[in-house]
């Protein structure tokens, strides 16, 4: 089983638009709603992959009750995730249609109590007995512990269980000295961590801090890979059109999976660019587009670094 840790869980509510004007009345042409949170969109994809997954994070209020209602309808996906008091956040995607871009609203998540939290680090510890890795994924909500990634990656650690991180700023900064087995910031995550904009030279940092392996998001670059048993930049596809929302944890599941399932980098790399493009073809967050995937999966050119270099 693979855990996914979402603690700022959200309800993933998307609008289409004809065209996004600002300072405009608009009519919404068609209205999705889905569990969202990063690890509950890498979650769904793995489900989709075949894979059994558990959930775990916070849900609270009427929108924590929505979203876990939902989720028991989602096959292979088990709902682990601990009550809170406060209610559970909503996200807001507004696609325009014309242009194909997405405008992004976000809200910051419920208020964590210092009980709350140890509760959830006691459901954690059990749910890694049974976990053959973990994505620790997103934001943290207010009242959580800066350092909390780092007390959760630690946790893993001494279970023996394969442990991915991505988040951002601080958590991201404390997580790293914890010794994640994978960190996947994207190219400004990246620069924010290191002070540096090279690519090449920030992964070395990165991985000096106590990452085990880096895999960066550069955008038009695709993925870039610096390992203990190599480094290896996996191209991005041809730019599609569609909502690129959830694109990055797609490919999180791509190399969570590829983990389990002892890919090699190359493979684990291709599964990511070719599952993060087929995303961005699909209506929502936490699903990709199957023959996109299953065509790019084939022509992503993974190439070896130092052989290139």
């Amino acid at each position: 089983m693979i855990l996914t840790v979402t603690l700022n869980t959200a309800l993933d509510i998307t609008y289409r638009v004809d065209a996004l004007r600002p300072h405009a009345s608009h009519r919404v042409r068609e209205v999705t709603e889905r569990p969202g949170g990063k690890g509950l969109n890498v979650a769904r994809v793995l489900a989709a992959l075949g894979h059994e997954v558990a959930v775990t994070g916070f849900a609270g209020g009427a929108t924590g009750r929505t979203l876990q209602d939902q989720l028991l309808g989602a096959d292979g996906i088990r709902d682990a995730l601990v009550p809170v008091s406060g209610p559970t956040r909503r996200t807001i995607a507004v696609v325009d249609a014309a242009s194909g871009d997405t405008t992004q609203l976000n809200e910051p998540g419920p208020l964590i109590s210092p009980a709350e939290w140890t509760a959830f680090q006691e459901a954690y510890e059990h749910l890694l007995a049974s976990a053959s890795a973990v994505a620790l994924c997103g934001s943290l909500p207010p009242g959580v512990p800066v350092n909390a990634y780092a007390t959760l990656i630690r946790a893993a650690r001494s279970a023996s269980v394969p442990v991915l991180l991505d988040t951002s700023g601080e958590p991201l900064r404390r997580g790293i000295a914890a010794r994640p087995d994978i960190v996947k910031p994207n190219a400004d995550e990246l620069a924010e961590l290191t002070g540096s904009h090279e690519p090449a030279q920030a992964m070395k940092d990165a991985r000096r801090r106590g990452a085990h392996a880096v895999v960066a998001s550069l955008g038009a670059q695709g993925l870039r890979a610096l390992t203990p048993d190599g480094t290896w930049q996996a191209p991005a596809p041809d730019r599609l059109s569609g909502n690129p929302t959830g694109a990055g944890d797609s490919a999180v599941a791509g190399l969570i999976s590829g983990c389990v399932e002892h890919l090699p980098w190359p493979q684990r790399l291709a599964r990511a660019v070719a599952l993060s493009a087929a995303t961005v073809v699909a209506p929502v967050a936490g699903e990709f587009d199957g023959p996109t995937y299953e065509r790019l999966v084939r022509e992503v050119r993974v190439t070896d670094q130092a052989s290139a270099a």
